[in-house]
């Protein structure tokens, strides 16, 4: 099959490795620099997006977020009538209704995992797309990414955006956990190394596990796996996705984060109702990770591993 990958960073350039023992690639980046571990590999290098698709069978992107694809993909109307879209990009649910359409051949197709489990083709995946046989196609496509038992067929792009950010949410607030974990663990005078001990029968192991090497100083955060700029850009997503889903005012730009019982904005439902929020619509796990995100990405080090905040050296949030 003719595929057109546009979009090869660290996570991109993985899956596209997959798809290249059984499919002809034309690749894609805005850094063209980036296509070159492709290129060696055999596919074909495009300069523009519109020769990256010229005869593609199947288009698959996976780009920064929701304005990259705008400016790349639906803004100019980059997509043939007909040629399914694969979009792995993070994007909010209502970004993915947008795209959907925008293109009715468009399938959400996030990926949950770091660059170990996507080398391995062990990441979870979902597939969304009201057209069942095009969801059946998109999931055959994608088998050599995803671990069996976590690739999920669901009917609605907005439905597998919504399960990439709960994934991403978890990710986030769990890291925002473990520093306060090995803060409180500093504040007692116990090592680092003893509180990811004690965190493996807590609900914090899977973190204390995943970013323990970085913690202990065994793997440098310059080249890790999932960068401060994309988490906090994902949290922001979150944000702004329940500040919508509930009418509030409050969104990723915004300082307020008080927990209401009722819309923030005196809102209500379409059918005259008054609209409430569910207690914790004011993600204050979310945004306290943000925080921490954003000190650090101040500091210079957005694109290093997100477990730069972890570190004894993370700039305190307020700084």
């Amino acid at each position: 099959m003719r595929i057109a990958f546009l979009g090869t960073g660290r996570m991109g350039t993985e899956l596209a490795l997959h798809l290249l023992a059984d499919h002809e690639l034309t690749v894609w980046n805005r850094t063209a620099s980036r296509t070159e571990r492709l290129a060696e590999a055999g596919a074909g290098v495009a300069a523009t997006p519109v020769e990256a698709v010229e005869g593609a069978e199947v288009v698959v992107s996976s780009l920064f977020g929701p304005d990259a694809v705008r400016e790349t993909i639906t803004g100019p109307s980059l997509i043939l009538e007909g040629v399914p879209w694969v979009d792995t990009t993070t994007v909010s649910p209502a970004d993915a209704e947008e795209f959907a359409a925008a293109v009715p051949t468009y399938v959400g197709v996030p990926v949950i995992g770091t660059l170990g489990p996507a080398r391995a083709g062990k990441l979870g995946v979902y597939v969304g797309t009201p057209d069942g046989a095009l969801r059946d196609q998109v999931l055959a496509l994608v088998a050599p990414w995803a671990d069996p038992d976590r690739l999920r067929g669901v009917d609605s792009a907005a439905k597998a955006a919504t399960g990439k950010l709960l994934a991403n949410l978890a990710l986030a607030v769990s890291a925002q956990g473990l520093r306060e974990a090995l803060a409180l663990g500093e504040a007692t005078g116990t090592p680092a190394e003893d509180v990811l001990d004690m965190l493996g029968s807590t609900g914090l192991a899977f973190i204390a596990g995943m970013k323990g090497p970085f913690v202990r100083g065994e793997r440098g955060t310059e080249s890790g796996d999932f960068t401060a700029d994309a988490i906090a850009k994902d949290a922001r997503l979150m944000i702004d996705t329940v500040a919508a889903g509930t009418g509030s005012s409050t969104g990723s730009n915004c300082s307020d984060s008080s927990d209401s019982s009722g819309s923030a904005d005196g809102s209500d439902n379409a059918d005259g109702s008054s609209r409430t929020s569910r207690p914790g619509s004011d993600l204050p796990a979310v945004k306290a990770a943000l925080a921490s995100l954003d000190a650090e990405i101040e500091a210079g080090h957005g694109d290093h591993d997100f477990s730069t905040i972890l570190l004894p050296g993370a700039r305190a949030t307020g700084e």
